[in-house]
């Protein structure tokens, strides 16, 4: 149970984990960046609503509606030279993964759309945006914004503009955030370290598992226009790897999966 004390920067409790909660926000990344000094390593960051919240490429994401998850995670480097073996953009694939996981736990079967949206078949249920801090050549720190569609209705997701699922329906209960969010903390942290230490390689075959398209023929629109061919994997940073009509191996590091 969530024990709330007084304002958020007194904080509140889910599970083990201290969490700055808050009923409304314009985004919690944006919290956090703005506050990133003066917040502590692995500072959980908890919004109600979202009036402004953002998705990859600074697309709008549905979040003023309750009884979802909408969080932000502040993460800085003990050890910079450990961060830069473990690429930043691959915190976000592992955070999917984990979402993944925890998934499961209430009978939903999901799959990942690289780099890192959470699927059920052709629904989206959960997306993620990473966002690092860089003063001169040294890192200040990285912060990890979650949405989880947890509890939202038929009409709920019709204001949405792309397919979109919420856990409750798959679950056919209504989800407690508090219990999701203490259970995807404990998932992430568990193997924290050892993401850090070996990168995306430490995740490539649970990665692979989830992923919905390996072996299949994609189209992924860049920066650079459309890239056609065969998924075959992903690089040690967890870049995709398409091999192209010409027999060539294509590596891509931004863009979306079609």
């Amino acid at each position: 149970m969530i024990e709330r004390a007084g304002g958020p920067h007194q904080g509140v409790r889910v599970g083990r984990y201290n969490i700055l909660h808050f009923t409304e926000l314009d985004s919690t990344n944006l919290y956090a960046l703005r506050n990133l000094d003066s917040l502590p390593d692995k500072q959980v960051i908890v919004a109600e609503i979202q009036t402004g919240g953002r998705g990859r490429f600074k697309r709008k994401w549905v979040s003023h509606i309750p009884d979802n998850l909408y969080m932000s995670l502040v993460l800085k480097p003990e050890d910079p030279e450990a961060w830069v073996r473990a690429p930043l953009p691959s915190l976000t694939q592992y955070m999917a993964v984990v979402i993944c996981e925890v998934m499961l736990l209430y009978g939903a079967d999901t799959s990942l759309k690289w780099p890192n949206d959470v699927m059920v078949k052709t629904s989206k249920i959960a997306g993620l945006l990473g966002e690092s801090v860089v003063q001169g050549r040294r890192l200040k720190g990285y912060v990890l914004g979650a949405g989880v569609n947890l509890n939202m209705t038929a009409l709920d997701l019709e204001g949405i503009d792309k397919p979109a699922v919420s856990l409750n329906q798959i679950s056919g209960a209504a989800v407690d955030p508090e219990e999701f969010l203490s259970a995807l903390l404990d998932e992430f942290f568990n193997g924290y370290d050892e993401f850090i230490e070996m990168g995306f390689c430490s995740i490539r075959d649970r990665y692979i598992e989830k992923c919905a398209f390996m072996g299949e023929k994609i189209t992924v629109s860049t920066y650079d226009g459309q890239v056609i061919g065969d998924a075959a994997g992903f690089s040690d940073d967890g870049a995709l790897l398409i091999i192209n009509d010409n027999g060539e191996m294509v590596n891509i590091t931004a863009g979306d999966v079609n």
